[in-house]
């Protein structure tokens, strides 16, 4: 067994740091020469999103690359879904992606991606940092130095091709589609492949801005709530919004409003299994909607750690479609994870059965479910999240299964379940839950923010920050 660093890089999704005290260009320009010398690469393709820190780090990543001898193709400003799928189109033999996906404005990061588009898998990040902790890269003599080019066309391209695949195979409805771009990379493709597909698509926050002056780039069902009076008074029949790259998506109804990212990924797997038998792989923190779905059409479901959906793909053979909250694999279209395919697909299931969003999520199950973030010191995390875990495991009674496989789940007699889970991104400890009722869920969340403000008073801290909400 591979022995890992108590001191990673990667989190949950890449690396993730603010700028310039723990991202900044020599760490960029030193993990993509790490990356170039696993992979033995002689040709990396490089893009990035629209923040204030990502031409710099480019330019790092760039340095770092060539300096170990590997050509760049570089693809400019792009969705993350559009890096992706230039590596595997380009042929390229890794990738690397400057982002901090929906994380605030000052964070920035990078992803890497396999030759096939894949991000990396857990062991290739133990390796990278392996390499990046013994300084195990060389760089080479003048003469050997890696070129750079400039492909600026490729979104255009990926946009083509996305629109060709989905589309509808008939008309039933000419949707009228409101899309949130935070301010961010997908501003360059969605709106083209939507309105390719036959939607009248009216954008918002479309403007590419790194401050993210519109909303926060993280979609969640809070940071969206104001915008949906918007989508009522323009009569729309879906509402999507991203996050800063492209890779994430909400789905809202101007009547129902936020629809939880469960029901989202449960339709989805209506779609795929409807087309193609198999697994369904989805992340520790997804619910019993994807669950009731994927068992009633035959299907097996597969739980894996948040982040690491991908790995299905590798370690199971049948897998027809992987998820996570906001996330989205298609394995038939490439392994990566892509927004912009997301609300494609969609869009397309609207036209062809000449249904609004509504009318689509009938039949989906619908529990109440809480996405809470709580913002800690880093050095009181351990602290919060062992006082946690103390209160979950409390008793005893009702519980049917403890999941420890990331953070602590606990599953109930009734169904309902509980996790908790140190965020892999952010300074931040996430709990997750659902239950048969909204007030019983409520309950549960609430005695979990009071052992978290107990923690923290009794160690001088008295204000810290709850994000998310708990939706009925």
């Amino acid at each position: 067994m591979r022995c890992r660093f108590v001191r990673r890089l990667f989190g949950t999704a890449g690396i993730r740091g603010r700028y310039p005290d723990e991202i900044n260009p020599q760490l960029i320009a030193e993990v993509s020469a790490s990356i170039a010398t696993f992979f033995k690469a002689r040709k990396c393709a490089l893009g990035g999103d629209g923040r204030l820190t990502t031409p710099i780090l480019k330019h790092s990543a760039t340095v770092g690359l060539a300096s170990v001898g590997v050509d760049v193709i570089d693809v400019s400003l792009t969705p993350l879904p559009v890096l992706a799928w230039s590596t595997s189109k380009l042929k390229c033999d890794c990738g690397v992606y400057i982002t901090a996906s929906h994380n605030p404005p000052q964070y920035n990061g990078l992803k890497a991606f396999r030759g096939d588009g894949m991000e990396l898998l857990e062991d290739d990040e133990v390796r990278v940092e392996e390499i990046y902790f013994s300084r195990s890269w060389s760089s080479v003599e003048w003469f050997k130095v890696g070129h750079v080019e400039i492909v600026p066309y490729v979104v255009d391209e990926y946009v083509a091709e996305l629109t060709s695949r989905l589309t509808p195979k008939e008309v039933k409805l000419k949707p009228k589609v409101l899309i949130d771009l935070a301010n961010g990379a997908a501003s360059l493709a969605t709106p083209k492949v939507l309105e390719g597909l036959g939607a009248h698509v009216i954008t918002l926050n479309a403007n590419i801005d790194g401050r993210f002056p519109g909303r926060s780039p993280e979609p969640r069902s809070d940071v969206l709530k104001p915008f949906l009076p918007v989508a009522k008074s323009l009569g729309v029949d879906v509402f999507l919004a991203h996050d800063g790259d492209g890779d994430r998506l909400a789905v809202l109804s101007p009547n129902l409003g936020f629809i939880k990212q469960d029901r989202v990924i449960a339709l989805l797997a209506k779609y795929v299994l409807s087309v193609r038998k198999g697994s369904v792989v989805v992340s520790i923190d997804v619910g019993n909607a994807v669950k009731d779905v994927v068992e009633s059409l035959g299907g097996k479901l597969i739980v894996v750690k948040l982040g690491l959906t991908h790995e299905g793909l590798v370690k199971h053979g049948d897998v027809v479609m992987t998820a996570e909250p906001w996330k989205f694999i298609d394995p038939s279209w490439g392994p990566w994870v892509d927004g912009i395919y997301k609300a494609s697909l969609i869009v397309k299931l609207m036209i062809e059965e000449g249904k609004n969003i509504d009318k689509l999520m009938e039949g989906i199950p619908n529990y109440p479910q809480a996405r809470i973030s709580v913002e800690v010191p880093k050095h009181l995390r351990e602290y919060v999240y062992e006082a946690l875990q103390n209160k979950l495991l409390e008793g005893g009674r009702g519980i049917s299964e403890v999941i420890t496989i990331d953070g602590l789940r606990v599953n109930y007699l009734d169904g309902s379940w509980m996790l908790i889970r140190k965020s892999g991104t952010e300074p931040k400890i996430r709990i997750y839950g659902e239950s048969l009722t909204f007030n019983e869920l409520k309950k549960r969340v609430d005695d979990l923010i009071v052992v978290v403000d107990k923690v923290l008073k009794d160690r001088g801290v008295h204000e810290f920050k709850v994000e998310g909400e708990v939706l009925p």
